[in-house]
């Protein structure tokens, strides 16, 4: 049974939803103070009252409007502050997340499990287990968003974005795209379920699957070639993969960038644009050779080189 849409359900709902109380009542209280200055005047002030209407005094405070100012500027700061801050201190988990890959599409989401169990408009997960999505879409700009969670991510056509969070309720939650996608955009609807780490292992290993993603990205690392100029003992003068990602790699044109998703995606598919320093631009794209998901695929596997120590073959 689905839940309702205003639970609580994940690990930083509580601050979001307290960040929207403060704001509520801010305003509030300014649309009172102001309801309240309207009525006093219009009563003091109506025809016929016998309040002094000469002219007012000429005096012009420097410290009320200092004061007023720096208060206003102070609320502001502090709501800035609370509303950045709050909602990611409860995702500092310790530890690696769950790593899962979302993909958008119209009108669907479809989601891979780091064993290789695929699952549409449905997304099964451990509660109070923190939980990494990499999402991208294969056409248009799409949306996650999750009431329940309080969490809501663009998913965008050529790059990848990512949301951490630790659901904290078991149950079953709504999935909605909240961008404009299409004619079918309301249709475009899924379910979030959490469920204890035991049923989520039990679910996990009685599905369908094939081999680890970084299995299926080694394999079509050897398929594609790839292996044949980036093996260290190779001929070719391309970049050692081992290691690489998470880790700055400096540029020909003198900037170092971070070795995350959207740089290895962007090697793949464009790789005259950010060329690694002492290299030749000599690597050949594959963007109408690979899609979405086996560029995942590779990028996993390279990523697993970094995380296992894995030598490349």
């Amino acid at each position: 049974m689905t839940q309702p849409l205003f639970q609580e359900a994940s690990a930083n709902a509580v601050s979001v939803d307290h960040i929207l109380y403060l704001l509520l009542g801010i305003s509030g209280a300014i649309l009172l103070l102001v309801v309240l200055l309207i009525l006093v005047f219009a009563i003091r002030y109506r025809r016929g009252s016998r309040a002094p209407r000469g002219e007012l005094p000429a005096y012009y405070s420097r410290d009320i409007e200092i004061g007023w100012t720096s208060a206003t500027v102070f609320v502001a700061i502090f709501i800035f502050w609370w509303g950045v801050t709050r909602p990611f201190a409860s995702q500092m988990e310790t530890g690696s997340p769950l790593e899962i890959h979302i993909y958008a599409k119209q009108w669907m989401w479809k989601a891979e499990h780091p064993n290789g169990a695929r699952e549409i408009n449905t997304l099964h997960i451990p509660d109070d287990t923190p939980v990494r999505l990499v999402m991208t879409s294969q056409d248009v700009i799409h949306s996650f968003f999750v009431p329940a969670f309080r969490i809501k991510q663009d998913v965008l056509p050529d790059r990848y974005t990512q949301l951490e969070f630790r659901a904290v309720r078991p149950g079953s939650f709504r999935l909605f795209c909240a961008e404009y996608c299409g004619t079918e955009h309301s249709n475009m609807i899924g379910e979030i379920a959490v469920m204890t780490p035991g049923d989520y292992e039990r679910w996990r290993d009685a599905q369908p699957h094939s081999d680890s993603i970084a299995a299926e990205g080694e394999a079509l690392f050897h398929a594609l070639g790839c292996s044949g100029c980036h093996d260290p003992n190779s001929s070719v003068h391309a970049p050692d993969l081992r290691g690489v990602f998470g880790h700055p790699v400096p540029l020909q044109d003198g900037r170092t960038v971070m070795a995350d998703e959207a740089y290895l995606r962007d090697s793949i598919l464009l790789p005259q644009k950010d060329v690694a320093a002492g290299y030749a631009p000599i690597m050949p794209s594959f963007s109408n050779i690979v899609d979405d998901s086996q560029i995942t695929r590779l990028i996993a596997y390279i990523r697993s080189l970094a995380e296992q120590g894995k030598e490349a073959p």
